[in-house]
């Protein structure tokens, strides 16, 4: 029930895409927005059922494998978007868009996240999965299983390493490049994941974890707002 719907998931949000991108041709500005929001929405709504899947048996080969899938899955399917708030810092900082584009494209993937953490929680509710039992009944479900300061270095060394491969890897054939990302994420959920959950995107931390947010603000932005972006621009910087 759970792959059925995050495929839907896909398949709908696939078909907003290709609506907006004929109906709104004309609408640069509100197309952008749209799109952005549509594939974050994507992102954050089948991370927030994958991470309900983190305990499937065999433990950790089932959830290492679905995030490898659904990473590839995500890169064919969105192309074109960058559904990460420290992606969209590149080309502002490179001067290729202007700052009330990115400004636009970061509050696009802000508000899908929430949307996300909305329509998940409302599917939740159906209990249309065994996992679904009692997952609305988590609060905070505390992805820092170490210190703050470990935390934050964690998040700014694997945001560092994220950013710096794909950096790397632009000039490489899409086909292979989707696998190479894919391959990357998951060895960093596997590295990082017990310890912070390896997240590395703003919009991603506070639509699994916004009640964390909302208890322990400062804590939680330091590690997942502030280490991500920190490390985006420490690559830009030396690159």
């Amino acid at each position: 029930s759970s792959l059925l719907l995050m495929a839907g998931i896909m398949v709908a949000v696939g078909l907003c895409r290709r609506l907006t991108r004929r109906r709104l041709r004309l609408h640069p500005r509100l197309c952008t927005f749209l799109l952005e929001m549509f594939s974050t929405f994507q992102i954050c709504a089948c991370t927030n059922e994958l991470c309900l899947l983190g305990n499937v048996e065999p433990k950790p080969h089932t959830a290492l494998t679905l995030t490898y899938g659904f990473t590839v899955l995500h890169g064919l399917t969105l192309p074109g978007s960058t559904c990460n708030p420290c992606g969209t810092l590149q080309p502002m900082w490179a001067g290729g868009t202007s700052v009330k584009m990115g400004g636009l494209k970061i509050a696009a993937q802000f508000v899908a996240a929430v949307l996300a953490r909305g329509f998940m929680h409302f599917i939740w509710s159906l209990e249309m999965a065994e996992t679904h039992f009692g997952a609305l009944s988590q609060d905070c479900s505390n992805p820092m299983q170490t210190t703050e300061m470990q935390a934050f270095c964690i998040e700014l060394l694997f945001s560092v390493v994220f950013q710096l491969t794909i950096l790397r890897v632009e000039s490489i054939n899409p086909k292979y490049k989707v696998h190479l990302i894919a391959f990357l994420i998951t060895m960093l959920v596997y590295a990082g994941g017990n310890l912070t959950g390896a997240i590395f995107n703003p919009a991603l931390a506070f639509s699994l974890h916004a009640n964390c947010f909302y208890d322990k603000f400062l804590s939680y932005s330091l590690v997942y707002w502030i280490a991500p972006s920190l490390g985006k621009f420490l690559i830009l910087s030396v690159f």
